[in-house]
């Protein structure tokens, strides 16, 4: 093989490697934008016309090199095309082309394509040198047609990438500019090489490197559509790399002994090629899920501040509200305790009853209140504690004491089952009775008929932890779903099966493990299903 007719191809090799590379990179940036589409057909058809250009003046079978021109200007009426489509729709992300172009270019470009490739265009071959290169071939009736229609094509996409150029914004005559200055160059590379110097000089030699001169205009467009989506350093270095890897295979070339050779090789530039193309896909689509990741974040983030804030809000408006609305059921209570002892005289019984009755909802807003107000100490940690060591047994028997006659109400089996011994615990004896409490009030409310059942049990030490106390309080009530079972202590969670039979805020659960926690326990549910009861239990490091 010859080295310079090897150096000529990797010339024409590595604009025909740019070219499509940037058509490609152009289409990946937003395959939905029009504009985007059309630079990529460009492209596709540059690298088309190109590399059909450069074989046809390396051919030197005149039957075969008569064809491959046909080729040439097949593609070249379809290279045309593809130009003015661009430079209709550029710089527009969507576009709705005109029945003119649809029905009437389309079409009409399509036969003249079909022209070339008949003996309409080329009707035969003229002269052929000593040497086989075809010379000249024999011009057919439809070549003025076919001729006419590239010039309209070539000179309607100048026009109108002029008047957009014009008539743009100030943003957008920057990109325009880019793309005019790309054409310029083009121009004046093809008028220099393809046309001065083949007619005042009979110098052709320069005519197969069409791909090179067309480099500037599709360099200069690719800056104009990306310049405001292409900034990342990753994309740009894939970019890079990809173009000197597909460069680094096409210069393989020029060392090549033989047309098998030869061949090889330019298939690996091919495939070398396609996987630059591929991988700067695949970057891009990294980079973009990346940004997107951290644009959700950024939005989590403004949404987290958002969430502190309101709840800081709620938790000053609840304070605000509770405290406003304790101070008049404390004073309505008193009055009506004052009522009821006989302190303005004597009060008839049905008036007794009545004021009774106002002081129990007076009573239930209030214990109301406390719970809102114990919320939102333990949402701001700011609920206090007096730990000291405390009897458990004797807690969990006030409360199995205090809540008896609701039990016996309810003609419910209720039971306390505890060691004999006492069962010291590091606790706040007010907070963990209202954590006891709080579960045995639940499973008699949730229990029809059966029993509720309360167990202190000690747990030794394992090797290296400190025993521990559990009181567990069973029932033979509602239960709960294994679904259910992991929201149970969130706030404002209540069985949908009970909450309109017997009322309640949601919050008691959570507010005793809270409590739980705080004294370095921890507190759970269990439940075989709807309908076969549960237990909750609450554990608590024990005092040796």
């Amino acid at each position: 093989m010859n080295s310079l007719t090897n150096l000529n191809l990797v010339s024409v090799g590595i604009a025909v490697a740019a070219i499509a590379i940037l058509g490609f990179v152009i289409y990946f940036n937003n395959r939905k934008s029009v504009t985007n589409k059309a630079f990529l057909l460009f492209a596709l058809f540059s690298v088309l016309w190109s590399v059909v250009n450069y074989i046809q003046y390396q051919v030197h079978t005149p039957e075969l090199s008569f064809w491959v021109l046909r080729c040439v200007l097949f593609l070249g009426v379809w290279h045309s095309f593809s130009f003015f489509q661009f430079a209709l729709v550029f710089p527009e992300e969507t576009f709705s082309f005109r029945r003119w172009f649809t029905y009437g270019l389309v079409p009409i470009t399509a036969i003249a394509s079909l022209f070339t490739l008949s003996p309409y265009v080329f009707s035969g071959i003229a002269k052929v040198s000593p040497n086989g290169t075809l010379v000249q071939v024999q011009n057919g009736p439809a070549i003025p047609f076919v001729a006419l229609l590239i010039l309209l094509l070539v000179a309607g996409g100048v026009v109108l990438l002029i008047r957009k150029t014009v008539r743009a914004a100030a943003e957008r005559k920057r990109q325009f500019a880019f793309v005019m200055g790309g054409m310029a160059a083009t121009f004046v590379l093809l008028m220099t090489f393809n046309f001065i110097l083949p007619a005042f000089f009979n110098n052709t030699q320069f005519i197969p490197y069409g791909a090179i001169f067309l480099l500037p205009f599709v360099a200069f467009t690719f800056y104009a559509v990306s310049r405001y989506h292409l900034l990342n350093t990753k994309i740009i270095s894939t970019e890079i790399l990809s173009f000197v890897l597909a460069v680094a295979t096409l210069l393989q070339v020029i060392i090549s002994q033989s047309i098998a050779e030869l061949l090889l090789r330019v298939g690996v530039f091919t495939l070398t090629l396609i996987f630059c193309v591929l991988l700067i896909q695949s970057v891009r689509r990294e980079v973009e899920q990346r940004e997107e990741l951290e644009r959700l974040n950024k939005q989590i983030e403004g949404q987290k501040e958002q969430l502190e804030e309101l709840s800081h809000f709620k938790s000053e408006l609840l304070s605000l509200a509770s405290h406003q609305i304790r101070s008049p059921l404390a004073a309505i209570k008193g009055f009506g305790t004052l009522i009821v002892g006989g302190s303005y005289g004597p009060v008839p019984d049905k008036i007794k009853e009545t004021v009774g009755k106002m002081g129990e909802s007076a009573n239930s807003l209030i214990g109301l209140i406390n719970t809102l107000l114990d919320m939102r100490k333990v949402d701001e940690g700011k609920m206090e504690y007096q730990m000291a060591r405390v009897d458990l047994k004797k807690i969990v028997n006030d409360v199995f004491e205090l809540l008896r006659g609701l039990a016996e109400t309810k003609k419910l089996e209720f039971k306390f089952n505890a060691p004999d011994h006492e069962v010291p615990v590091n606790a706040d004896a007010e907070k963990l009775k209202q954590v006891i409490q709080n579960l045995a009030d639940n499973a008699i409310k949730y229990t029809p008929s059966g029993f509720v059942h309360i167990d202190l049990t000690e747990t030794p030490a394992a090797p290296g932890q400190m025993p521990t106390a559990t009181v567990a309080v069973s029932d033979s009530g509602v239960g709960f779903s294994p679904d259910l079972a992991p929201h149970l202590f969130e706030e404002f969670i209540r069985d949908e099966r009970v909450k309109k039979q017997i009322l309640g805020t949601g919050l008691g659960l959570y507010i005793a493990r809270k409590i739980a926690e705080a004294h370095g326990g921890k507190l759970w549910a269990e439940s075989p299903g709807e309908g076969k009861g549960s237990s909750f239990r609450v554990s608590i490091p024990e005092l040796q």
